[in-house]
């Protein structure tokens, strides 16, 4: 079972899992692989697989989950243990720590084998950059930095959005990830979930500056105007709109935007890779890392109601050889999560700039993708929201998180006991 995208016009998927039925088919003699394709939204499919997951009668064998749910899945009982099929598996050892993080769920058990990850950074238009006297192989070390270039370009180049970062409830998820999360992962140790204790943070001095960062762009006009930053649609709207038109200089965002610049993307833009630049996001200070990045993934995963789990963790190896997941990485447009598929040659040079963001994969971290996470998502997106309309003050927007953090998750005060 996979979700497909709502867009008829792609189906990537579609395509790749019918050469992995056929060498699954040829290896495994009447046996049959059957595709399930859920056209859906991610939430409208989380929704159907977890549906189908409750009965063994309608449950799928092998389900690909997105590893933000996973372990919500888990502890609801649908998901099976991977760990003795992973013990006999050599190909196990050639994935890279940080891509087995997010299948491993809070009892210690791995429930999910990723076929892919992504990383975030800054994209800046280096031909804007010169036009205004800035350095076209940027590298800021710290929040300042990036504050101090997106005002230098303001000054200097009147009608260009400086700088954008996801904000508010309009992008949903984008403005957790991509944004705000983003600065809070760069303001020490984890400022959001203690792992230890079990409990979601309050009163942290990371959420306030990363507000306050927030607070900055858009008091200071350093981002596009509110109405549009909220917009639903922001994110089509940058990548096909605001940066090939050269609008928009600066963009905190994904390693997978050039699939939308390519020939066959949604907006193809010629000479892109002449044009855009890449830097790492800094830390606060621009303390050890001295970068941050988040990523995410979809993982494939074995129901725990399956009757043919041996079946389907051989169907996971198929879709999971070497020659198979670099097919499919190249194919997505993904960051590669095995060593020796980071490492070959038509891997690295599949798009411009694949070995910028494979690089930060040592760097990433990962959402506390728990039950409640997504309501704690969505009290993010409500106080990067208040501050960058000036409905709330960063303290107030704060304090709210915080209360609406309490009515719903366990938590404990940033540094108590």
């Amino acid at each position: 079972m996979y979700q497909r995208s709502t867009d008829n016009k792609y189906r990537i998927m579609d395509d790749y899992l019918a050469g992995v039925k056929a060498e699954f088919e040829r290896a495994h003699p009447g046996k049959r692989l059957r595709l399930m394709p859920v056209q859906a939204g991610e939430s409208d499919y989380a929704v159907k697989v977890q549906q189908m997951m409750r009965s063994p009668r309608t449950a799928p064998d092998l389900v690909r989950e997105d590893s933000a749910v996973l372990d919500s899945d888990v502890a609801s009982g649908y998901l099976r243990p991977l760990d003795d099929k992973l013990a006999g598996w050599a190909d196990w050892a050639r994935y890279l720590p940080a891509a087995k993080e997010p299948v491993r769920a809070e009892d210690g058990r791995t429930y999910g084998v990723p076929d892919g990850t992504d990383t975030r950074g800054l994209w800046f238009n280096k031909e804007l950059f010169a036009r205004a006297g800035l350095p076209t192989d940027w590298r800021p070390r710290s929040w300042r930095d990036v504050l101090d270039t997106a005002r230098t370009l303001k000054r200097r180049l009147p009608g260009v959005i400086p700088f954008h970062l996801y904000t508010g409830k309009g992008p949903g998820e984008a403005t957790s990830m991509q944004g705000f999360e983003m600065l809070l992962y760069g303001t020490g140790r984890d400022p959001l979930y203690d792992p230890g204790r079990k409990k979601w943070l309050t009163g942290s001095r990371g959420f306030r500056d990363a507000l306050e960062f927030v607070r900055t762009v858009y008091a200071e006009e350093l981002g596009p105007e509110p109405a549009d930053a909220l917009d639903p649609a922001v994110s089509t709207r940058v990548s096909t709109d605001w940066l090939p038109s050269g609008r928009l200089a600066i963009a905190l965002d994904g390693n997978w935007l050039p699939k939308v610049w390519e020939r066959n993307g949604a907006r193809p833009w010629p000479g892109w890779e002449r044009v855009m630049g890449r830097a790492a996001f800094p830390t606060r200070d621009g303390a050890a890392p001295g970068r941050v990045s988040l990523s995410g993934g979809w993982t494939w995963a074995i129901s725990a109601r399956s009757r043919k789990a041996d079946l389907a963790w051989q169907v996971i190896e198929t879709l999971q050889s070497r020659r198979n997941a670099l097919e499919w990485t190249v194919r997505d447009g993904q960051i590669a999560v095995r060593d020796d598929v980071a490492a070959d040659p038509a891997y690295r040079s599949y798009v411009p700039g694949i070995a910028f963001f494979t690089a930060l994969v040592p760097y990433t971290r990962h959402r506390p993708a728990l039950p409640v996470y997504p309501q704690v998502s969505g009290a993010i997106q409500e106080a990067t929201e208040a501050v960058a309309t000036g409905d709330a003050s960063v303290a107030g927007a704060a304090r709210d998180y915080d209360e609406a953090l309490r009515s719903f998750a366990d938590t404990a005060a940033e540094g108590g006991s």
